[in-house]
C-alpha cells in the first residue's frame, strides 16, 4: 500500500481513505488519544485521524519531522544505530513519533494522563502491521516524470 498521489496511482484515493480509517481507529483504541497522523519524513501529510483538520495536520507533520530529524541526528552522538521512537512528555500531552515505513512516520498525540504503555504498544503494533506496506514515493522537480 504505497501512499502517492491520485495522478500517479488511481487507487491512491482509496488507500488514503483506508489509512485515514486506521488513524481514526488508533485514536479510538488508545484511551486519551487526541490525534494521529501519518506523514512523509520531510513533513508532508499522508493521512490523519478525522478529528484533525488539514491545517492542524500540516503543523503536526512539520513538528513530527523536526523531532524525528533531531533524534536521527543525535543517534550517532549517543552511540545508537537506530531511532525506534521519540516520545516527548509535556505538562498536558505526550507526543509519540516513530518510523512507519520507508520515508514515512507515525505521530500520536495523547493526554498527559494516558496509559503510556498502551499508547506505545498500539502505535508499535500498527507500524508492525502496516509499516512494511507503506512508503512515500520520492518527489521529483515539477515537470519531471
Amino acid at each position: 500500500m504505497s501512499v502517492n498521489t491520485a495522478a500517479q496511482n488511481p487507487d491512491a484515493g482509496s488507500a488514503i481513505r483506508r489509512l485515514d480509517w486506521l488513524m481514526g481507529d488508533l485514536v479510538a483504541r488508545v484511551a486519551g488519544a487526541r490525534n494521529a497522523l501519518l506523514s512523509s519524513a520531510d513533513g508532508l501529510v499522508l493521512s490523519r485521524s478525522p478529528e484533525l483538520d488539514r491545517d492542524g495536520a500540516e503543523r503536526l507533520a512539520a513538528i513530527a519531522a523536526g523531532f524525528a530529524s533531531l533524534a536521527r541526528g543525535a543517534r550517532s552522538e549517543l552511540g545508537a544505530e537506530e531511532v525506534r521512537q521519540s516520545v516527548v512528555e509535556m505538562d498536558s500531552a505526550f507526543f509519540f513519533v516513530l518510523s512507519a515505513g520507508q520515508g514515512t512516520q507515525l505521530a500520536l498525540i495523547t493526554d498527559a494522563d494516558c496509559d503510556m504503555g498502551q499508547a506505545a504498544f498500539e502505535v508499535n503494533r500498527l507500524v508492525r502491521q502496516v509499516g512494511p506496506h507503506l512508503s512515500a514515493l520520492p518527489r521529483g522537480r515539477v515537470g519531471e516524470a
